[in-house]
């Protein structure tokens, strides 16, 4: 719904309110009329008119310029025939004209539709034609005047303000959802086609002659979709973990496919739990399973880990792209420890390795260098669910990467750990 569209429905409930005013007022003086019949008249056209009327103000598309005009139009023929049909010495005292407050419901009508420019335009005609009415500058006139022509045009312009405010909203969330979809095409392109190209690169270059051609030609295209990913990449704000340590995958490109997955270290092991969109609720036990190999030890809770389908499908697809680190970086030899942890407000994943470590400051060399591997793979994914992922490294002491991710609604969980 548009910032606007309550104003239109308080405008429409304001001319029906200001009609019965003007009609209670025209009751009640009705003996004292120099003419009742001919002001009798106008307050039925008045009445008619809003009636008639009640669907055009609810909207700005059926709010036209033409019926703004008309309307303005029916409240200055009321003002400028009230001499015509009251008494002079009422018209002295500063009695209201015929169509009373509900004249400012034609001015109001410019304002929301227009802006602050109609707004002062339609509150000018409106003086004038008071002014006119009452044979000079009355001081009770002009007061009234001044507040209606002030608090027209600053309505118009709150509804100008507002009008631009929605614009940027919602460019902003078309930026918003164009730069997420961006990146899962990114990170799906990272887990299958870049590793694709630099396997053939690799593999070119060591079989040789037209096969060598092939891959260099692969590993130009390797570059050039790499670079094609990166360009405009929003990156989100740096933690202080990854200020300190930087991502472990964008150090060469965690799956960068100089090899193929090593044995119990391969996120295409993982099976798949339900359709993306899906919603239903998903063990995430069963995603990490298969990880366990001889070189890698899962601990997992006694009691069902779960969380949406899609959430967890992402979540095992990360700790996949941490594994590829360990075995890319660390060598095949090298060790890792999975641990699962259900807390009562999110869900944790640690992946632990006996590798060399991170040196500091290598993972922000890799990610201006075009490699994005964590920043797609591992961060992108958990960003997207909400959740956080942080490495602790040091030289020499092997890596740890903490991925978190929150809950949709807390739960009582059974802690506990079992070695797989």
């Amino acid at each position: 719904m548009s910032v606007e569209q309550p104003l239109w429905q308080a405008l429409t409930a304001y001319r029906v309110l200001t009609l019965v005013y003007a009609l209670c007022l025209f009751v009640y003086a009705f003996h004292d009329y120099d003419r009742p019949l001919g002001a009798a008249a106008y307050m039925a056209v008045l009445t008619l008119w809003t009636a008639l009327t009640f669907r055009m103000v609810s909207s700005a598309e059926r709010c036209t310029r033409r019926f703004l005009i008309g309307d303005l139009g029916v409240a200055i023929t009321g003002i400028l025939l009230t001499p015509l049909v009251d008494t002079h010495d009422r018209i002295v005292e500063g009695t209201p004209t015929l169509p009373s407050i509900w004249t400012a419901g034609a001015v109001l009508g410019f304002a929301i539709k227009g802006g602050w420019r109609w707004a002062a335009s339609a509150s000018t005609v409106v003086c004038a034609a008071n002014i006119i009415e009452r044979g000079g500058f009355a001081q009770d006139t002009v007061h009234m005047l001044m507040l209606v022509w002030v608090a027209s045009v600053a309505i118009g312009y709150v509804v100008e303000v507002a009008r631009a405010s929605e614009r940027t909203l919602e460019r902003a969330l078309r930026i918003e959802a164009a730069t997420r979809e961006r990146e899962r095409l990114a990170r799906d392109i990272h887990d299958s086609v870049l590793q694709v190209l630099a396997m053939v690169q690799r593999r070119g270059a060591a079989i040789g002659g037209e096969a060598a051609e092939l891959g260099r030609m692969a590993g130009e295209q390797e570059i050039a979709l790499r670079s094609l990913v990166a360009t405009g990449l929003v990156t989100p704000p740096r933690g202080a973990a990854d200020d300190r340590i930087g991502d472990r995958d964008d150090v060469t490109d965690a799956t960068d496919p100089a090899s193929p997955p090593g044995p119990g270290l391969a996120s295409a092991d993982v099976p798949p739990c339900l359709p993306e969109d899906s919603a239903e609720p998903c063990d995430l036990r069963a995603l990490l399973a298969p990880h366990a190999r001889s070189h890698v030890t899962f601990s997992e809770p006694g009691a069902p880990v779960i969380l949406p389908a899609a959430a967890a499908g992402e979540l095992a697809a990360a700790v996949g792209a941490a594994l590829d680190n360990v075995r890319v970086h660390a060598g095949e030899g090298a060790r890792a420890w999975i641990l699962l942890e259900d807390e009562p407000g999110a869900v944790m994943v640690t992946v632990r390795d006996d590798g060399p470590g991170i040196p500091e400051g290598r993972l922000a060399d890799a990610e201006r260098e075009g490699r994005l591997g964590v920043a797609l793979s591992i961060r992108g994914r958990l960003r997207d669910l909400g959740g956080t992922a942080e490495w602790i490294s040091a030289p020499g002491q092997g890596t740890e990467v903490e991925l978190t991710v929150p809950k949709p609604k807390p739960a009582a969980t059974t802690k506990g750990t079992t070695a797989r």
